[in-house]
């Protein structure tokens, strides 16, 4: 009871929207919500017009979205690439070091704001999912069009956040409402929506399918002149990325998800650094590969996240005198040079004199490539990541014919020689892997493909016998797959639990 007494000490300043399930149109979006009843008259004022709700759904675009730079890259390429063997952390940062040793604990303060990130960014998608209708009703400016589309965006934004929860934490407490002012009279049945229990992964990836299912039908067309959009052909790719994972894997309907993506229009960039290509002008944006992209346009307003990684093309001698993180690593670098792959290598990896020596010499020292400048995009979908999952759900279906089709057409792009059909299950998963790898380095991808085929195992434990500049590494087994439960969650939520091995 004392957490309860606690919040009911801050009951007077909280001030949110109920959600009502039967402010939901007919489609089951709110299969999982609580009721809540009795909101206050404060509470129902808070957004009370179009306005209010365009307002809301600008802020997704113009701030959520791209607040993505810390949370959403600079973090996680540590957990995609550090954990994985594309890249060591970078710099002496504490927190980094832990990741990449596997020694991270609930204190980790880079795991305590991405955990805190996430649930933000699903209450602020909620204050949309939740108001809308109610809103649709009282203001009749609003129309049922625009009530569609902007609840699509933001549970397509939603179910991202959702995702990429469960990639890092496992089961992640899925809140789909709102819940009202807590008072004296209701605090027993009120209190249990602040302080949510975590639900199973496969719950939540059933849930993320339902929303997603209806988005499409009303998020917006691709537009080739804007490829920062929540579309439905974003909405497709991330159902195709969530029926590849264990807890509802369906081959099939990554199959049919990524069939139906290939077939919206997009085609690959004729050449692969051209992605992330600019001139003294600007960066290049919504390129004909480009399925969800974060943009900057402004040099004077730009990202900062470049900073982290090299320089920044326009202003190159800025924010260079600190080590860099997500540093690529020899064995990433020897693995396109075994290849041959020097266009995505040169495109992913630039070498540079630098003031420090960490893993290599400071007069010839590789970088990240992949944020070049202050207005380049963030590519966060494209065109060839559908086709590389597309090629592992055929060699997880036997069809090698397949494999051999949807790898080549990103090898050719690359300059490199066509494969042949593999001849077994396994050695196709290889081939896909290792072409993702190359094809996908700094992107977000590696340590949960390896994980998605239960290969990051070996893969993490073996890099300290195959190179010293790597961190001494715990030994990675599955009770330390997900990362810790922040101390501060489980200290203010007495009904979440801490993931194994921590």
């Amino acid at each position: 009871m004392k957490k309860i007494f606690n919040i009911l000490a801050i009951a007077a300043v909280v001030s949110l929207t109920g959600c009502k399930l039967d402010l939901y149109s007919p489609t089951s979006l709110n299969k999982g919500n609580v009721e809540t009843t009795g909101e206050s008259e404060e509470t129902a004022s808070q957004y009370k017009s179009r306005s209010d709700m365009e307002n809301l759904r600008n802020s997704l675009y113009n701030s959520w979205v791209k607040d993505v730079q810390e949370m959403g890259l600079e973090d996680w390429l540590v957990y995609s690439e550090t954990r994985a063997d594309n890249a060591y952390c970078g710099t002496n940062t504490a927190e980094i070091m832990a990741l990449e040793a596997n020694k991270q604990d609930g204190s980790n303060k880079n795991i305590t704001r991405d955990w805190n990130w996430y649930q933000k960014q699903v209450s602020n998608a909620n204050q949309i999912i939740c108001n809308i209708d109610r809103i649709a009703a009282e203001d009749e400016s609003l129309s049922e069009e625009e009530r569609d589309q902007w609840k699509a965006e933001a549970l397509i934004w939603r179910a991202f956040c959702f995702f990429r929860l469960t990639q890092l934490w496992g089961d992640a407490p899925m809140v789909l409402d709102i819940p009202p002012t807590i008072t004296v009279e209701n605090v027993e049945e009120v209190y249990p929506l602040y302080y949510p229990d975590r639900t199973p992964m496969s719950d939540v990836y059933a849930q993320l399918v339902e929303d997603l299912t209806w988005a499409v039908k009303y998020a917006p067309k691709v537009n080739a002149r804007n490829k920062m959009l929540m579309s439905d052909a974003f909405a497709y790719g991330l159902l195709a990325r969530i029926y590849a994972e264990k807890p509802i894997r369906d081959w099939a309907k990554v199959i049919e998800y990524c069939n139906t993506v290939e077939g919206m229009g997009f085609i690959l960039e004729p050449k692969y650094g051209d992605l992330w290509k600019y001139d003294e002008d600007d960066a290049y944006r919504n390129s004909p590969e480009s399925i969800f992209e974060v943009q900057w346009t402004s040099k004077a307003n730009g990202n900062w996240v470049y900073m982290m990684y090299h320089r920044n093309a326009y202003s190159p001698d800025d924010n260079y005198s600190w080590a860099k993180w997500t540093t690529p690593s020899r064995d990433l670098i020897e693995a396109y040079q075994k290849e041959g792959d020097t266009e995505r290598m040169n495109a992913s990896i630039v070498w540079d004199t630098c003031g420090w020596s960490n893993y290599y010499d400071s007069d010839n020292y590789p970088f990240m490539h992949k944020v070049p400048t202050n207005v380049s995009s963030i590519l966060v979908m494209r065109l060839a990541e559908i086709y590389l999952l597309h090629a592992e759900a055929c060699a997880c279906t036997s069809d090698f014919d397949g494999v051999r089709n949807y790898v080549n057409r990103v090898r050719t792009r690359a300059g490199l020689d066509n494969i042949p059909a593999p001849g077994s299950v396994d050695e196709a998963i290889d081939v896909v892997l290792h072409e993702r790898r190359l094809e996908l380095a700094f992107e977000g991808f590696r340590f949960f493909d390896l994980a998605r085929h239960d290969r990051i195992y070996e893969v993490h434990n073996a890099m300290n016998d195959k190179d010293s500049f790597w961190q001494q590494r715990k030994p990675l087994t599955e009770s330390r797959i997900f990362l810790p439960v922040p101390t501060e969650a489980l200290d203010a939520n007495p009904n979440m639990q801490q993931n194994p091995g921590y």
